[in-house]
């Protein structure tokens, strides 16, 4: 295929509409020399999914044609943990777990969604490209599987409550709030004196509107998209944990491609991963904006308050030991005394 009809169906698939089982280059997937799979958990058109389509039309061009890579989005090849199993074993090359997600595998991937480590995003990608990142992502490689370097950004997660407005620490004495099975997350809110309950998300909206509970936890998008402010009044701006996607792949299969071609693969999926963070960003300003023409009111709490109840609960000691002290003076080192 020369080089002009390959850019010329490329662009004619980018304008196509996105549907049927995979997202990639079918002409280029006959004739490729390395042909991988990529699943996620996402819909199409999350910002994960449109920056990765980028990255394999880049890996495609860049590649001549060599390699091609097939996307596989909203869980199309099973949930989280069958895509964990999946890359493991090599039935797909690429899958992009939350870090929660990961932890299950390797512990110390978790330790980004320690509470209220993280102030703003400057802190998280200081710690996540730099040293931290590199201490995840070499035990992420003990376990058979490659950790590119830059992560995929899955959000900051803000608190609802109906009640009162959430403005430090003392606001979480009682609170009835849902919370994700983590136990990081459990033991934090336990921590904060508040009252957790782990229920499944499709539960979220029927217990706040019931007063199960009382409040909740979630990045503004999800917020957004369960119509949470119908049951809700007050959304603080609390940051307590940050997550993030690690973009992972089969290690034997990532070792088989050959020097130039990891060159070509890593580069356009680290690109795509740092665009994607900008789109997370302004996507979070944009849906504060609708969900306060909503009527869901917005405030900023200092986390002082809350670091300072963590500490003296013995959470941050508790998790610092879990997590290793090397894992935890490299979190510290970017985001000042927690423990």
């Amino acid at each position: 295929m020369n080089q002009l009809s390959r850019r010329t169906m490329l662009k004619a698939f980018a304008a196509a509409p996105a549907a049927g089982a995979l997202i990639g280059m079918p002409g280029i997937a006959r004739a490729a020399e390395f042909e991988l799979k990529y699943g996620n958990n996402l819909p199409l058109t999350h910002p994960l999914n449109v920056r990765a389509q980028e990255a394999a039309e880049r890996i495609a061009r860049e590649s001549n044609g060599r390699v091609s890579v097939q996307i596989f989005p909203n869980n199309q090849l099973g949930g989280d943990t069958d895509m964990l199993s999946q890359v493991r074993s090599g039935g797909i090359t690429f899958f992009t777990p939350s870090a929660l997600v990961i932890a299950t595998l390797v512990p110390v991937a978790a330790i980004n969604a320690v509470g209220f480590a993280f102030s703003d995003y400057g802190q998280v990608w200081a710690a996540m490209d730099g040293k931290l990142g590199a201490h995840v992502r070499g035990a992420i490689s003990k376990v058979g599987l490659y950790a590119f370097e830059k992560m995929w950004d899955n959000g900051f997660r803000q608190m609802t409550s109906s009640g009162k407005p959430i403005e430090s620490a003392a606001d979480m004495n009682g609170l009835k709030i849902r919370v994700p099975v983590s136990p990081l997350s459990i033991a934090m809110f336990k921590a904060l004196s508040a009252a957790p309950a782990s229920l499944q998300f499709s539960e979220v909206y029927s217990s706040l509107q019931t007063r199960i509970v009382d409040a909740q936890e979630n990045p503004l998008p999800i917020i957004q998209v369960a119509k949470l402010y119908e049951v809700q009044k007050y959304c603080a701006l609390s940051n307590h944990i940050w997550d993030g996607f690690w973009f992972i792949a089969n290690g034997r299969a990532w070792n088989g491609l050959p020097p130039d071609l990891q060159k070509i693969v890593a580069g356009a999926i680290n690109d795509a991963g740092v665009a994607q963070r900008e789109d997370i960003k302004a996507l979070n300003l944009s849906v504060q904006k609708d969900l306060e023409s909503k009527g869901l009111a917005f405030n900023r709490p200092n986390p002082d308050s809350f670091r300072a109840k963590l500490r003296d609960a013995g959470f941050y000691s508790e998790w610092k030991g879990r997590f290793g002290d090397e894992a935890w003076g490299l979190l510290e080192g970017a985001v000042g005394k927690l423990a």
